[in-house]
């Protein structure tokens, strides 16, 4: 005789849908407070769910489709009922309950376009723009969902510390941006090494592009460090902090590596990343 399982939550799978986009982020999900849970893991996903657009299509065109469908949603023009979509009604769920504002999802969509297309980062102040929408956003609507009233506390450091995760995920990805044409390293820092968009895709002037990998390095600990320097991140907020714990050694080693990380992974083990955000859990240092 078999019995079939019990049907599994919209809250379940959403967090299951984190487990396989977003590892990090899925285990920062764990280190949170056990009620706090299914709203951060509705924002981590989402984001994940933004975040992989590229990878599923092969034309702008259809991954526009697919933006708007979540622009849509949080605008109050949903496409079918949200119940359909466990993440969506979860993420529905998450903004009512803690008042986030629907703007800042809108404008992490709005960001997101620019992954779709190969047009390069110009300049440094528009890579934090960009940053500053997409991952330091992640940062503070999390924080708001751990504590409203901490949020405002550590919202300068949120806003540098996701400028920092971003360029170390910017680092860790390049490789793979390279190979599709993408140019997140804004070229103000090209042009300063003496190179343009063609000469550091193409991969061959070695020096100038170590010189222009560690300087983009560089402006992620220059963030990392004014994170730092903001004052001691709340407790009550920091679980919404641990997945910028992991920048730090990706900055270092791609300054170290410069355009060998072309043909070397700067990726923690596994182990490692998980070991790096508990001991942080802990310590309550980034």
């Amino acid at each position: 005789m078999t019995t079939s399982a019990a049907p599994r939550s919209n809250r379940d799978i959403c967090l299951a849908t984190l487990r396989e986009t977003d590892r990090d982020r899925y285990l920062a999900c764990l280190l949170a407070p056990e009620e706090k849970r299914p709203a951060l893991a509705a924002l981590y996903a989402f984001n994940a769910e933004l975040a992989r657009v590229r990878d599923l299509v092969h034309e702008p065109l259809p991954g526009e489709v697919r933006m708007q469908y979540w622009r849509d949603l949080l605008e109050g023009q949903p496409h079918g009922s949200s119940e359909a979509n466990p993440l969506a009604s979860e993420l529905l769920i998450a903004i009512e309950q803690y008042r986030l504002p629907r703007q800042t999802l809108v404008d992490m969509i709005d960001a997101r376009i620019f992954d779709l297309y190969d047009d390069p980062m110009e300049s440094r102040s528009s890579l934090e723009g960009y940053a500053g929408e997409t991952a330091s956003a992640l940062v503070q609507l999390a924080s708001l969902v751990l504590s409203a009233d901490e949020a405002k506390r550590s919202a300068d450091a949120a806003g540098h510390a996701g400028v920092a995760q971003a360029i170390g995920g910017l680092l860790l990805l390049m490789p793979l941006h390279r190979h599709r044409g993408q140019l997140y390293l804004p070229l103000e820092i090209l042009s300063a090494t003496g190179l343009d968009r063609d000469r550091f895709l193409a991969g061959e002037d070695k020096p100038r592009i170590s010189a222009a990998i560690e300087a983009f390095a560089g402006l992620g600990r220059e963030h990392l460090a004014k994170a730092r320097a903001a004052g001691a991140i709340p407790q009550a907020v920091f679980p919404a902090f641990l997945p910028v714990a992991l920048a730090e050694p990706v900055l270092k080693k791609a300054q170290r590596l410069g355009a060998g990380l072309f043909d070397q992974s700067l990726a923690l083990p596994q182990w490692r990343r998980q070991m790096r955000m508990a001991m942080a859990s802990i310590t309550k240092k980034i």
